[in-house]
């Protein structure tokens, strides 16, 4: 029933959920977006010669802007008082940028 409160849950822990899914959610989703800008500038940028020392520090300053960017929204989903509200799948987009970051910064070329 919509009403009904689980009895594993505390007096009222059910009536917040669907807001603060909201409120941590639409945070969450412009840092994915932020990390995936990110790491597609990573990955799209490419030396234009072996030396290109600028083409280098850019993909490794974006690579490590997804990492930070994504590391952030990992704390904000797996803080203890978000964890009731986000589902798991929350974890997949920040972790899979961060690991295609990783593999850009192993594989600069």
């Amino acid at each position: 029933m919509h009403g009904e409160r689980n009895a594993t849950q505390p007096p009222g822990a059910g009536d917040d959920q669907g807001c603060l899914r909201w409120v941590v959610g639409a945070p969450l989703v412009l840092l994915h977006l932020l990390a995936g800008f990110f790491c597609f500038y990573a990955v799209y940028t490419r030396p234009g010669h072996p030396g290109d020392e600028d083409a280098l520090f850019a993909i490794k300053a974006f690579a490590v802007l997804t990492i930070a960017t994504g590391a952030l929204a990992l704390l904000i989903t797996l803080a203890p008082a978000h964890r009731p509200a986000l589902n798991r799948w929350w974890l997949t987009p920040p972790v899979a940028l961060m690991l295609t970051a990783v593999v850009r910064l192993a594989l600069p070329a």
